[in-house]
């Protein structure tokens, strides 16, 4: 007797969910790897006499958010989002509070150590994983805002609060089943806060991580004169920036594609391409901003104009049109230089790589833009809601509120609990290397070994750049010779 419907049924369903775990898990892989591109391009952004101690950084940053995440994060974020690969509902307990006859979700009470054992199955671990990865992009976001100073018992100490508390809370509320992803449900504000792939989870929560720990530790000594003038710290390594952009540009295919977190879902080509697009635009419209602006094409700009599309599609990617993709990408190209000029020369915060401005400013950006330009092709079923999402040029401008509320929500969340966790471990440890050290190089007083070494013994400086450097570590040249 041959196999009957009901088992033919089974074998395509557990050969559809084999596909997609592979496809996340993959996708995964890429994210992961995006740790390699970030590290190159905050080392190349700072000086040499700091390699080492940037580098150390970022690669302990990802060993620290896998412990932390493990222990702590997964099972606040994920704990009650329900059912994962396969359909089990095994995260399924998430503490919530009710008001106005509503239910507002918190934070996940399951799968803390991917226990008991049966939690710890295959559909668990990719989701494990992949949410991981993410996780560990936003870690990795505040160490080039802090390069160059910051001590790095207090990095690995703020790297735990990121994996442990502040990530996971905010994601759940969005990606765990949380009360921002019920706006929609609760309260008709179209699908409730949608972000497909992270320009608020992920890049928004390091942004205002950045800026915030940026604010709290300081300039680099000689950054801003007494005067009020601002005076450049150029990048070191041109050729390792491009690499690093390169590898990200690579992972962000992962980053977002992978985000269907289903190999049967087609529309992962339509993401992949609208992600390209924008990276593409950013790039290009930097390139114009600055060479209008400064009559030099910086290359040091044009990578982060080409990071800045990455991270505003990363929301919008599977719910807009070509066109908006462009459109949106060309915007943050823009935006990302006249914010991290802001930040650099008016907020007196000295962000070395233009942390705050990328991830910060430009994740802010792709959530309104999703609000904006969603156009309802897509999307249906998400967060209980059965029509695609649409944002306000489509018909629906509940949609754009809820993203509102959701930016608003993330710096209400992630801005004091930073602040208050910063200078904690400040009143513990210190949050910054002595001056003796910076001025010498983090290498040698905090790592131990300089990043560079050609057999002459360690590299403490470099020759300097043209005075008309106009970078993201290196502020306009109107901006240096004029005080604000």
């Amino acid at each position: 007797m041959g196999p009957t419907v009901a088992d033919l049924a089974k074998q395509l369903s557990d050969t559809q969910t084999a596909l997609n775990i592979v496809w996340t898990m993959v996708a995964g892989f890429l994210v992961m790897f995006m740790q390699a591109g970030f590290a190159l391009v905050e080392t190349g952004l700072t000086r040499a006499k700091n390699v080492a101690h940037t580098m150390g950084m970022n690669f302990l940053v990802y060993a620290i958010g896998i412990i932390g995440f493990y222990f702590v994060g997964f099972g606040l974020q994920m704990g009650g989002v329900g059912a994962v690969f396969g359909g089990d509902p095994i995260l399924a307990k998430e503490f919530t509070i009710h008001l106005f006859g509503k239910s507002f979700g918190l934070f996940g009470m399951t799968g803390f150590m991917l226990h008991p054992l049966n939690v710890y199955t295959a559909g668990v671990a990719a989701t494990f994983l992949f949410q991981m990865v993410f996780m560990d992009t936003t870690a990795t976001i505040p160490t080039g805002a802090c390069a160059e100073r910051w001590k790095f018992t207090s990095f690995v100490l703020f790297s735990f609060v990121i994996s442990m508390l502040i990530y996971p809370i905010y994601g759940n509320w969005v990606w765990g089943g949380g009360w921002l992803s019920q706006l929609g449900a609760n309260f008709g504000l179209g699908h409730g806060h949608v972000d497909f792939a992270g320009s608020s989870v992920v890049h928004l929560t390091g942004g205002v991580i950045a800026l915030t720990l940026g604010k709290l530790i300081g300039p680099r000594i000689g950054k801003y004169s007494s005067d009020g003038r601002v005076n450049p710290i150029p990048p070191h390594n041109i050729p390792q920036v491009m690499t690093g952009t390169f590898i990200l540009a690579f992972g962000w295919f992962g980053f977002n594609a992978g985000s269907t977190l289903s190999g049967m879902d087609t529309r992962l080509a339509v993401v992949a391409v609208n992600t390209m697009l924008a990276g593409a635009t950013g790039a290009f419209a930097s390139y114009l901003y600055v060479k209008i602006k400064w009559g030099k094409a910086d290359p040091s700009w044009l990578a982060n104009g080409m990071l800045a599309g990455l991270v505003a599609i990363t929301a919008p990617c599977a719910f807009v049109s070509s066109w908006a993709a462009a459109l949106i990408g060309a915007v943050s190209g823009v935006l990302v230089v006249a914010a991290a000029l802001f930040i650099d020369t008016k907020l007196k915060i000295d962000d070395p790589v233009g942390a705050s401005a990328v991830h910060g400013v430009n994740g802010a950006w792709g959530i309104l833009a999703l609000g904006l330009f969603a156009n309802g092709t897509y999307g249906q079923g998400l967060n209980g809601i059965p029509y695609g999402v649409t944002g306000l040029f489509y018909g629906d401008a509940g949609q754009l509120l809820a993203e509102v509320i959701g930016i608003l929500a993330n710096v209400a969340w992630v801005a004091p609990v930073a602040a208050i966790s910063f200078v904690i471990i400040g009143k513990l440890v210190g949050n910054r290397i002595s001056a003796e050290d910076e001025v010498n190089g983090a290498d040698l007083g905090e790592m131990g070994v300089a990043g560079y070494d050609f057999g002459g013994g360690a590299t403490t400086g470099v020759a300097p750049r043209p005075a008309e450097a106009t970078s993201p570590a290196a502020v306009s040249s109107l901006a240096r010779s004029a005080p604000t």
